[in-house]
């Protein structure tokens, strides 16, 4: 008598429930690290729940932004590192909000894949947390879905959410920008999270380089290049808002200063940037000299260096780049609001040519 054939198990379809549960158990001690006495959950909750007292402010508006980090991942899995990535998420996310004034309160993450692999997920995690602590918000929950055939074996996606608040007296929309205002540029620290399909190309196709080769002109790995880190702004935003009158921001990202930059300022205004005013890292002259990419093509696709941008008087000017200094930042005056030259019409206009750095 032969015994009774074993159905088939959510494994068998690919699925392995105590990986995952592994997995979480690993992050638990990590996560709470960025707890707050608001957050009133604890991992593994079907909702999340985040209390604040909206008493400090006259009349609180929330703010929020989705986001992923795009084709920068398939570096991170032709290097086999998942510890950056999650920064990457959670600073591109709350870069966003920055914009609007916003501080951010909590942030969730979304992890997707055909088989999930505990370290790599324990490594995203960490990275998320990471970023949060930076930017003082809560990573309050997430969702991490294992769906076979539905991803290349071995890669994964990753998509976040963050909300903020603001007093909607204190809300930046760039209504108030005038003409001859100052822009002012904030370092970037690479090309953050946008151009990655183009540059990959770049380095992997046209160059014929490898992840562990030495990018020309660089000095450092093409994987340890292209995997640095997204800049969070969150904490020195927060304190030029205190002191300086902020009339716009804007996050260079997919588009460049060229797409970004007309997204804060009113109707009738424009931008004129000053391309002497600021070196290019040399990870874009690499980029750029390979590719041979034109430069307004170059100027649409990364942020060239500069990954913040503010809008100020030209009275708050001074003080904008006095704060920056005692911070150890280097930013710099890199144009001024004009008029634009035709009605309804919001452009950047570029003066001057690409001045290239040189590593440190």
């Amino acid at each position: 008598m032969t015994g009774k054939k074993r159905g088939l198990s959510y494994r068998d379809a690919g699925v392995n429930i105590d990986a995952a549960d592994e997995a979480l158990r690993q992050i638990k001690d990590v996560v709470s690290r960025t707890f707050d006495s608001h957050v009133l959950c604890d991992i593994g909750s079907f909702g999340a729940m985040y209390s604040f007292d909206p008493s400090s402010m006259a009349e609180p508006v929330l703010v929020s932004s989705v986001d992923g980090v795009g084709t920068k991942l398939k570096v991170a899995f032709m290097t086999g590192r998942h510890d950056t990535v999650g920064i990457d998420l959670v600073s591109h996310c709350v870069n966003d909000i920055l914009v609007q004034g916003a501080r951010p309160l909590f942030f969730l993450d979304y992890i997707a894949c055909g088989v999930l692999r505990p370290e790599e997920f324990v490594d995203v995690i960490k990275g998320i947390a990471t970023g949060c602590r930076y930017a003082g918000c809560a990573l309050i929950g997430g969702e991490t879905a294992e769906m076979p055939d539905m991803y290349v074996p071995g890669e994964y996606d990753l998509a976040g959410t963050i909300i903020g608040v603001v007093d909607r007296a204190k809300i930046v929309d760039g209504s108030r920008i005038q003409n001859g205002d100052v822009v002012v540029g904030v370092p970037s620290s690479g090309l953050h999270t946008n151009g990655y399909s183009l540059a990959r190309k770049i380095c992997f196709e046209v160059a014929g380089l490898s992840c562990d080769d030495e990018m020309p002109g660089v000095g450092r790995s093409v994987g340890d290049a292209l995997l640095e880190p997204h800049k969070s702004y969150a904490k020195m935003v927060q304190l030029l808002m205190a002191v300086a009158d902020i009339r716009g921001m804007t996050h260079v990202t997919g588009g460049g200063i060229t797409d970004n930059l007309p997204r804060t300022l009113p109707e009738g205004l424009a931008a004129e940037i000053d391309l002497n005013a600021w070196a290019v890292p040399p990870i874009f002259e690499f980029l750029q000299a390979t590719g041979e990419v034109e430069n307004a093509e170059m100027l649409r696709t990364f942020n060239m260096g500069m990954g913040y941008l503010l809008v100020v008087s030209p009275e708050d000017a001074a003080r904008v780049l006095d704060t920056f200094t005692q911070t150890g930042e280097g930013a710099v005056v890199i144009g001024k609001v004009v008029e634009a030259e035709q009605a309804g019409e919001k452009k950047v206009k570029y003066v001057g040519d690409l001045h290239y750095g040189t590593p440190d």
